[in-house]
C-alpha cells in the first residue's frame, strides 16, 4: 500500500498551505499540508458531522479520534472552552498541524497526541468522542479501534461517528449494537453519509 493519511510519518514534502473553512458557523483560516486526510479542503463527511450534532459537553474530556489537520478538534475546543479536547492521530504531520491550528486560534484547551500517549491522558474516561473514523484501514482494524476507544467512554458518555453508507455505515450500526451492546441511533443521513449517535449506558 502506498502512503495514505494513516501513515505515521508521511514521506511527501510538508509544504504547508492555508485554506479558509467554516466550522459550525465560524469562518477560520487553517494550515494544512500533503500527507494528511483531506489536505485541500474540509471533507464532506466531516462537514456533515459538524453540522448534524448538538453542541458538545461543556466540561470533561472530549476526544477527536483521527484528527487530521484538526477541524473537529477546533470545533470542539471552540464550543467547549471549559472542556479538555484530546486530538488523536497516528500521523505525526496531522498532529503537528492540529496543534499549530489550535494555537493560532488561541484554543488553549487542546492536547494533541498519538493513540498510545493519548490513552494515558484520559483520567476517568472520555465524556464525548467525535470521529470521521478511518474506514479504509479495514474492517478488523476499524472494529479493534472502535472497541478500544468506545470502551473508554464514561457511563452516560457518547460518541458521534460519521460513516459513508457505501462504506458500511449500516453494518457498523448493527455491529455497535449487537457486538458492543452500545445503543446506537442514526441522527442524520445526508449525501451518502450516516451520522451515528453511540451511547454508553
Amino acid at each position: 500500500m502506498g502512503e495514505h493519511y494513516f501513515s505515521e510519518r508521511p514521506s511527501s514534502a510538508a509544504e504547508s498551505r492555508t485554506i479558509d473553512v467554516t466550522l459550525r458557523g465560524r469562518p477560520v483560516r487553517v494550515h494544512t499540508a500533503p500527507g494528511v486526510f483531506s489536505a485541500d479542503r474540509l471533507d464532506k463527511a466531516t462537514q456533515i458531522l459538524l453540522d448534524a450534532v448538538p453542541d458538545p459537553s461543556p466540561s470533561g474530556t472530549l476526544v477527536d479520534l483521527g484528527c487530521g489537520w484538526g477541524p473537529v478538534t477546533l470545533a470542539l475546543a471552540s464550543a467547549s472552552p471549559g472542556a479538555r479536547v484530546v486530538a488523536v492521530d497516528v500521523n505525526e504531520r496531522a498532529r503537528e498541524l492540529t496543534a499549530r491550528n489550535a494555537a493560532a486560534l488561541g484554543l488553549g484547551n487542546v492536547v494533541v497526541a498519538g493513540p498510545e500517549e493519548a490513552a494515558g491522558m484520559l483520567g476517568e474516561g472520555v465524556t464525548e468522542l467525535w470521529s470521521n473514523p478511518p474506514i479504509r484501514i479495514g474492517k478488523q482494524a476499524l472494529h479493534e479501534l472502535l472497541r478500544t476507544w468506545l470502551g473508554r467512554l464514561v457511563p452516560g458518555g457518547r460518541a458521534y461517528l460519521v460513516v459513508g453508507k457505501n462504506l458500511g455505515a449500516d453494518s457498523l450500526h448493527r455491529w455497535l449494537e449487537t457486538e458492543l451492546a452500545l445503543p446506537t441511533e442514526r441522527v442524520a443521513s445526508s449525501k451518502g453519509f450516516r451520522v451515528l449517535d453511540v451511547r454508553r449506558p
